[in-house]
């Protein structure tokens, strides 16, 4: 009897120890998804904690939460407690991923969730309901690619507006780009929106309203079929229920939803060879040609420049303008290039030239040989080819040069050597104002001993910080407070910087509050109750209005998840926090 007495007690021990354990789990709701369906991730723990921390959800976007639920019961004299996190979580591409771990602390221990495998499958089919909100959103949205030619010659500009149509019976409050095209296969460049204006149009041969979210200018860089990638966002929709508000009026639920313009496919073709020119290297468009100089009579060792200029409208950044050619007596620097370009959705257009600087050093006549341009029109379908005139410079004093034939001889611009004249560097400083540097020896130097002494000096500093470090690492009960108390500045600090987003701001104060009041007081979560909250306080001298602040903020943080709030409203929140956290500080 007395060994099955043991056995039982054992048991019963084992029981209470098992049922004592501190426990923090995380639950999904599938691990298979759709990446048009919604994942449920739940945190779980048995036991009151701070400071939680949830993973970074990547490749995830968070669509609802965190929500938090807290449940208390008594089961034959012994106290049960849970709280759950929740998350709702729309995926952002297919794959598969992990949802990393979870951190929470618990009476002065950090406990993880273990990581879970989740795969997103391309869309799955879901039922029709015209009830449902989220059908009737799929229904009611559709993200458009527009392309102005689907048929462009290599080079040839290509605009794209992306529209967004929403039809009459539902509204858009907001909206955010989740997957942006690469544009692999193209020059692109995107045109800025302004502003987002609703403009009336027809769908599919009904009426919506649209509107233009991105427009973009792309240069197709090889021909054959290449492929525009789709742009896909993530819509807020408010849909019209069956339900009324109290003046009558149809009252809206929203949901978000995600909606892709799809991809489209371009077919660019070769440039025509029948008829290619020579000089031909690459300009599609509609341009003119030019080549001027700054000066056509000058003195030997004087400079001028050379422009060598192409205008108009097509792809100017996507091709070189033409090389210079002069006779190889004058010095030619590498060229200046400069650029005017706008670009709107019809291409670009303006001005690209090529400014080269020219130093002639001897007497005589040189000729800088006409130039030649090609460029294709993808309107008549043609080549056109452009020349430039022929310019002479007269270089009117300096020595002659007996070997060229200034006349006749040229070439391409190259690094060329070039006989200078004597004094063709005198801007040049050729002499410095040098001084002889003071020596002497470094040893017995003031600086040698200083460095000698300084480890005798360093050695005492580093005892007293070893041995301070030491009481500070065996002091557990301050470390807490020291922890509790830089979280409380950090929370506090991050409240301020949302105060723009709601959930992040009330979430945050109410940590600052808790790890404050845990840091001053020693006020442990599970003793965060109104009533603990108004005895330490007055234990503590602290009057009645900052005890009643206190706790309306704490009220406020908890309301503040189920109900909206404007900033002005947060804000006010938030100098109360400041005012009653220094009031405390003044007593405590």
């Amino acid at each position: 009897m007395k060994f099955k007495a043991y056995i039982l007690f054992f048991i019963l021990l084992v029981t209470q120890l098992v049922t004592a354990q501190v426990e923090f789990t995380a639950k999904v709701s599938k691990q298979k998804l759709g990446i048009n369906e919604r994942l449920r991730v739940d945190f779980e723990m048995n036991s009151e904690g701070d400071n939680f921390t949830p993973p970074s959800f990547s490749g995830f976007t968070v669509v609802g939460g965190p929500s938090q639920a807290v449940s208390h019961s008594w089961v034959n004299g012994k106290r049960s407690f849970s709280k759950t996190y929740t998350y709702i979580l729309s995926p952002t591409k297919r794959g598969k991923f992990t949802l990393k771990q979870a951190a929470i602390e618990i009476e002065g221990e950090t406990y993880k969730t273990i990581p879970i495998k989740i795969e997103v499958t391309a869309a799955v089919d879901k039922p029709k309901n015209s009830n449902d909100p989220s059908y009737v959103a799929s229904e009611s949205i559709h993200l458009v690619a527009e392309v102005s030619n689907s048929s462009p010659y290599l080079n040839e500009a290509v605009s794209v507006k992306y529209k967004l149509y929403v039809s009459p019976q539902v509204n858009v409050s907001n909206f955010d780009f989740i997957d942006n095209p690469k544009y692999a296969d193209f020059w692109s460049q995107n045109i800025n929106t302004k502003q987002f204006k609703f403009e009336s149009g027809t769908y599919q041969g009904k009426q919506y309203r649209y509107v233009v979210l991105r427009k973009a200018v792309l240069y197709p860089q090889k021909t054959g079929k290449l492929n525009i990638e789709p742009l896909t966002i993530d819509v807020v929709v408010d849909v019209p229920t069956n339900r009324r508000d109290f003046f009558g009026g149809r009252m809206y639920q929203s949901v978000r939803h995600k909606v892709a313009a799809g991809s489209r496919k371009l077919n660019v073709k070769p440039f025509p060879e029948a008829g290619k020119p020579t000089s031909f290297n690459g300009a599609v468009g509609e341009f003119d040609f030019d080549v001027t100089t700054t000066k056509s009579a000058l003195k030997s060792g004087e400079s001028l420049q050379a422009v060598v200029k192409v205008k108009g409208k097509g792809n100017l950044k996507l091709f070189e303008l033409p090389k210079l050619v002069v006779p190889s007596s004058l010095e030619v620097y590498e060229p200046e290039h400069k650029e005017n370009i706008k670009t709107n959705l019809s291409g670009m257009s303006g001005m690209i030239s090529d400014v080269y600087t020219i130093v002639p050093q001897f007497k005589g006549n040189y000729p800088i040989s006409k130039l030649e341009f090609s460029y294709f029109n993808p309107q008549t379908k043609t080549y056109h080819t452009l020349n430039s005139l022929e310019h002479l410079i007269e270089v009117l004093t300096g020595p002659t040069n007996s070997d060229a034939v200034a006349n006749t001889v040229n070439s391409v611009v190259e690094k060329q050597n070039v006989v200078g004249k004597t004094n063709q560097f005198a801007s040049f400083h050729t002499t410095t104002n040098f001084v002889p540097v003071k020596t002497g020896h470094f040893f017995k130097s003031n600086l040698f001993w200083c460095l000698l002494l300084l480890p005798l000096l360093v050695i005492p500093v580093v005892l007293l910080f070893v041995k301070k470090k030491a009481l500070i690492a065996n002091d557990v009960q301050g470390g807490k407070i020291r922890k509790a108390d830089k979280l409380a500045k950090k929370y506090l600090s991050e409240a301020k910087k949302n105060l723009n987003d709601k959930e992040l701001f009330y979430e945050s104060l109410h940590k600052s509050l808790h790890n404050y009041l845990k840091a001053k007081l020693q006020v442990e979560t599970s003793e965060f109750s109104k009533e603990k909250i108004t005895a330490i306080f007055t234990e503590n001298t602290i009057d009645a209005e900052t005890t009643n602040q206190y706790i309306n903020l704490i009220e406020a943080c908890d309301l503040a998840r189920f109900t909206p709030m404007s900033s002005d409203a947060m804000q006010h929140d938030y100098n109360n926090a400041v005012n009653v956290i220094s009031a405390i500080d003044k007593i405590v």
